[in-house]
């Protein structure tokens, strides 16, 4: 299933597909791996700064020295890890501006990330956790910003769902390929509408989407209400408590 980094569905940008290895030759075919991991997306996201640049450069164009203001790093640092984003493609100038002698350079992100289980597996587990609690909060902002603005219930067809869950593996592993599924409609509607919206130069309406999958710590889960049984096994052991009388 992918992985949003927007961890398993955001806000970060880089290759959208995972590179194939060549059966013959050499050079960027070597990137996939032998289990056809996405290496150059996996180095790219392993630094924690670099996660933080490509949030910022998904959501507008910006220079090292901008970023370096924002993030507050030093600008080598900055721009030294920015120019590992540009190596591995997560990244692309989009245009340059005279400043005091110097030239600044802008960039912003190529594409949205995605990243398979492999992939998120390769990823050192702090920069796991730390996209993951980026997410989250840029999940939580978006929601409180759509609340306080009254957008969020502008639309009575909006969804809100909260759905608590006792799985076995097989029960997890369905539901999460459903989340997959679901996510590439998502996308595929938000392609579709961009090629609508170009024909007929509407603006769009501003939405968002968010899924979420995730196993529970067993203190909190025995919080959750327990479920009752279904009315018709009710019926039937009323039933047998009848028939015993």
């Amino acid at each position: 299933m992918p992985q949003r980094i927007e961890s398993e569905e955001a806000a970060l940008a880089a290759r959208t597909t995972t590179t194939k290895k060549k059966s013959k030759g050499k050079g960027k075919g070597k990137a996939a791996g032998k289990r056809g991991v996405n290496q150059s997306l996996v180095k790219a996201l392993a630094h924690e700064l670099r996660v933080e640049i490509l949030a910022i450069l998904n959501e507008r164009m910006a220079s090292p020295n901008e970023l370096a203001k924002e993030l507050n790093e030093g600008l080598s640092q900055v721009s030294y890890h920015v120019k590992v984003l540009k190596d591995y493609n997560c990244i692309e100038l989009v245009k340059t501006e005279p400043r005091r002698g110097a030239v600044e350079h802008y960039y912003r992100a190529s594409s949205r990330a995605f990243l398979t289980d492999r992939d998120w597996r390769e990823l050192p587990d702090t920069v796991r956790t730390g996209m993951s609690a980026d997410l989250f909060q840029a999940v939580v902002d978006d929601a409180i910003a759509a609340m306080e603005s009254g957008t969020f219930d502008e639309r009575t067809d909006r969804h809100l769902s909260w759905t608590p869950l006792i799985l076995d593996q097989q029960g997890w592993e369905e539901v999460r390929d459903a989340l997959g599924s679901t996510l590439k409609v998502v996308l595929d509607a938000h392609a579709e509408s961009a090629k609508r919206l170009s024909r007929s130069g509407e603006e769009g309406m501003q939405a968002s989407v968010s899924m979420l999958g995730y196993q529970v710590p067993e203190t909190t889960a025995k919080k959750l209400p327990k479920r009752k049984a279904p009315s018709s096994a009710k019926g039937k052991a009323k039933g047998r408590t009848r028939a015993k009388k």
